[in-house]
């Protein structure tokens, strides 16, 4: 769509932006493989431009609902062709002149809330998004970086169409979510010790530390600036005995990309685990409620779900087995833990699936000591 990305010979990212009116329509479809907050966030972009351009991605996020997104831009004047009155993709947008709404949301969703501000910045008059519990609040927080003005009251965040944005330099902080599985490593395997140097310590993506503290683990962050509008922390974690947990519906926002690993955990906890009303996880890029819940009763945990609550019971050995990702990569990398922690060998498919978010992984779990064969 004519934005100049290059990398220069430090790795560093450098994007020449022209401002908000600036894109130009694609030759092509955009593929975006099976990325749901790529998809939701460029819904927002592009219900402003004035061209037509067609979203689509792979089997799974051609399998997740986007009318959470597509309904509210209708609203504020863009347009939309695609399956189900365009709720799944492939999706054509048609942008066009914008308007500024009051958008209530029957859930949190950061994702959401994302789509709906990018488009109010292209929208005539103020666009307000109210959500039942406060989400992930990385948009909020870029775009004031960037010089847009934001006002916050309560749960609901309000902005003026119309701003220029101005660039700025930044570090992306170490991804809470993605050190999560390597968290559990340590805290399971024993005799293990990592330090964690420069991890994302955003309020809204506080959950795991407050599930970990329930568990029994001592909070040590040492907390600073990351070069941007987010801070981060290093710590320190070592092998320790694990205590049950509960997570109530209102807390799964700032860990709903944890619960898998989570479920891991708790497998190895004392006593009963409970994980309620998780419905947000039965539209991931799988059902991770079935996932986790089927995969490790292979492994002979005592997991159960109850609608969509998760039941899990421990301490429990768990046992070697052959285990489906159903090609997500958080399931994926959430059996890896376990099947490290397993007695004998755990074969895991479609691990490809981990490139989404951690094309790393490997490498990081190799350098920690974890053995594993990609076949």
């Amino acid at each position: 769509m004519g934005v100049e990305i290059h990398t220069d010979d430090s790795g560093d990212l450098r994007i020449k932006g022209k401002g908000l009116h600036s894109l130009k329509a694609p030759a092509r479809e955009l593929y975006l493989g099976n990325s749901g907050t790529s998809m939701r966030l460029l819904l927002g972009i592009l219900a402003g431009q004035l061209f037509e351009v067609t979203l689509t991605g792979d089997i799974s996020l051609s399998a997740r609902p986007m009318r959470r997104v597509t309904d509210y831009l209708k609203e504020m004047g863009a347009s939309f062709e695609g399956k189900d009155n365009a709720n799944f993709a492939p999706i054509k947008v048609k942008g066009g002149k914008l308007k500024g709404i009051d958008a209530t949301l029957s859930m949190p969703s950061a994702q959401v809330k994302s789509a709906i501000l990018l488009a109010g910045l292209y929208a005539e008059g103020i666009t307000r998004v109210t959500e039942p519990a406060k989400s992930r609040d990385h948009t909020e927080r870029f775009l004031k970086y960037f010089g847009a003005s934001i006002e916050e009251k309560g749960l609901t965040v309000s902005l003026k169409g119309g701003q220029k944005l101005k660039a700025k330099s930044f570090e992306i902080a170490g991804d809470i979510s993605s050190a999560a599985f390597f968290m559990a490593m340590t805290l399971l395997m024993p005799g293990s010790g990592i330090e964690f140097l420069s991890v994302l310590d955003n309020p809204t993506r506080a959950g795991m530390w407050e599930v970990l503290v329930k568990m029994g683990v001592t909070d040590n962050r040492k907390r600073g600036e990351s070069g941007g509008p987010e801070m981060v922390a290093d710590f320190a974690l070592r092998t320790q005995q694990l205590k049950a947990f509960e997570i109530k519906k209102e807390e799964l926002p700032t860990l709903i990309d944890e619960i898998p690993i989570l479920t891991v955990l708790a497998t190895q906890a004392k006593g009963t685990s409970v994980i309620h009303d998780a419905d947000e996880l039965r539209v991931k890029e799988t059902d991770r409620i079935h996932s986790m819940v089927s995969q490790l009763s292979k492994m002979g945990a005592k997991i159960k779900a109850e609608g969509s609550t998760i039941i899990i019971e421990g301490p429990t050995a768990l046992h070697g087995a052959r285990v489906d990702s159903f090609k997500d990569h958080r399931t994926a990398m959430a059996l890896i833990v376990a099947g490290l922690l397993a007695d004998g060998e755990t074969w895991v498919q479609d691990v490809d699936c981990i490139n989404t978010s951690f094309p790393d992984f490997f490498q990081l779990l190799k350098k920690v000591g974890g053995r594993y064969e990609l076949c």
